[in-house]
């Protein structure tokens, strides 16, 4: 097999997910609410999966950094001193014919809702001056809605680590370099949400802010490239489909030193999963200028004091969970009978070859897979396999998400756990009452091996590490 994904295309991976319950359009009894997802059963097992692997990676297996979880909604002064309140916006234009809202900048690439064969503008309709339109969402806190009580839904997690910084450090006993991870739901007031769950108004960040001696911003952003590059591979994506987007220094922020973008190649083209920043000492030094609190840092073997530098490391969990669905999702070829042939890659607008059929199946990393294994009884109508098996998913569930299925024929049973993306089928058979043991079956090349009962949760458990 080709190690690259099938040409899967949005239509028909949001047809796959609703299918399996990985993604709902959020509100959709209702019509829907554009910008927002719900994720369904499989789909918060996918997520949670993202997360924990990100966690593990970035903050636990470290000594050098820890955790925080900051609340949404903030004090305002916090997005005046980051810059939000001031510069967080994009120049919008509105058509007075068609009442559609558009980016002023990218006017040239956008075609007009009623005349899709015609540019913005050039279909008649007049076009508003550019407005600034804020990417935040407003709200209030208490019971009066005045100027006083204007408060707004987080559009990033990285100001509330910088707003602890000085906590975070008196109690963790950290010495600089170290760092503060946190996963967190953030908003912004899109105005075009598109491309499915890719751009959306309602997120998930994983943000990681690295405090650092100033002068060590080229080595330590050099370090976090190569650290998330890897991280990327591990969790399932093949290195031919990431690449790196480096910022030229007329691109980068003015408080910036190094700018990198960890790219994927999605269906509808090379997009940002995770930008690494070498961002000087802007955040704190803001946050100092308008709280009036030392967010310093002493140190103690030089006896010196000096606002850290850092290195911020920000990936979006929404769009690693699409890309590993683009980059899991396949449709094959398979022998009717799984042992009598090799497994081929569809082609599409050709028929399926004599003694094979279609399947759909999730090439999910085993960690990232919302179900680690299945356990099937043979026979559903049979007391004796169905209690041997249960009692091989009770043992195994009390670890991992297993899922126990006994309705229709073995082959079918597969085929659902296949396109969910399900890396291992554990089958208790008739032999299984004599001999204590099962068939293990391989979800990508559907080799099936006997294997003892009492060797099941280390070898399942070999796989996931």
């Amino acid at each position: 097999m080709s190690n690259t994904s099938s040409k899967v295309n949005l239509e028909q991976l949001a047809s796959l997910c609703k299918r399996r319950g990985f993604i709902f359009q959020s509100s959709e009894i209702y019509g829907g609410i554009n910008g927002f997802w719900d994720y369904g059963p499989l789909g918060v097992e996918l997520k949670r999966n993202i997360k924990e692997a990100w966690w593990h990676d970035v903050v636990q297996r470290r000594d050098d950094v820890v955790g925080l979880d900051a609340s949404i909604i903030m004090h305002p002064r916090i997005w005046e001193a980051s810059g939000h309140l001031e510069g967080f916006s994009d120049p919008m234009v509105d058509c007075k014919t068609c009442k559609g809202r558009f980016r002023a900048d990218q006017l040239e690439g956008a075609s007009c809702p009623q005349r899709p064969s015609k540019r913005v503008g050039e279909c008649g309709g007049e076009l508003t001056e550019p407005r600034q339109f804020n990417l935040m969402f407003k709200t209030f806190v208490g019971p009066v809605q005045d100027e006083s009580s204007v408060a707004y839904l987080r559009p990033e997690t990285a100001q509330g680590i910088f707003a602890q910084f000085d906590n975070v450090l008196s109690v963790s006993r950290q010495k600089v370099p170290f760092g503060i991870g946190q996963i967190g739901k953030a908003f912004r007031n899109e105005i075009n949400p598109r491309n499915y769950t890719f751009r959306s108004r309602e997120f998930e960040q994983m943000e990681l802010e690295f405090f650092i001696k100033p002068g060590t911003d080229e080595e330590w952003h050099t370090y976090w490239v190569k650290e998330r590059l890897q991280w990327y591979e591990r969790i399932g994506i093949h290195p031919d489909h990431l690449g790196k987007y480096i910022y030229d220094k007329n691109e980068l922020a003015h408080y910036a030193s190094a700018c990198v973008d960890i790219m994927y190649d999605f269906p509808f083209g090379r997009q940002e999963l995770e930008g690494i920043a070498a961002r000087g000492n802007y955040d704190l030094s803001r946050h100092i200028e308008f709280s009036g609190k030392k967010l310093e840092y002493f140190d103690q073997e030089t006896n010196e004091r000096f606002v850290p530098h850092v290195v911020e490391p920000s990936a979006g969990t929404d769009r690693i969970a699409l890309a590993l669905l683009c980059e899991a999702y396949r449709a094959e070829w398979i022998p009717k009978v799984e042992t009598t042939g090799a497994v081929r890659e569809a082609e599409p607008g050709v028929a399926v070859p004599a003694g094979y059929e279609e399947r759909i199946v999730l090439r999910f990393a085993p960690i990232i897979a919302p179900f680690k294994a299945a356990v099937f009884p043979l026979l559903k109508n049979k007391p004796e396999l169905v209690e041997k098996s249960r009692t091989i998913y009770e043992t195994l569930r009390a670890r991992w998400p297993v899922f126990y299925d006994q309705a229709g024929a073995i082959g079918r049973r597969y085929r659902r756990q296949d396109e969910i993306g399900t890396p291992y089928g554990i089958t208790v058979d008739f032999q299984s009452l004599e001999d204590d043991t099962v068939t293990w079956r391989d979800r990508d090349t559907m080799k099936q091996t006997r294997v003892p009962v009492a060797e099941l949760v280390a070898r399942l458990d070999a796989t996931l590490h």
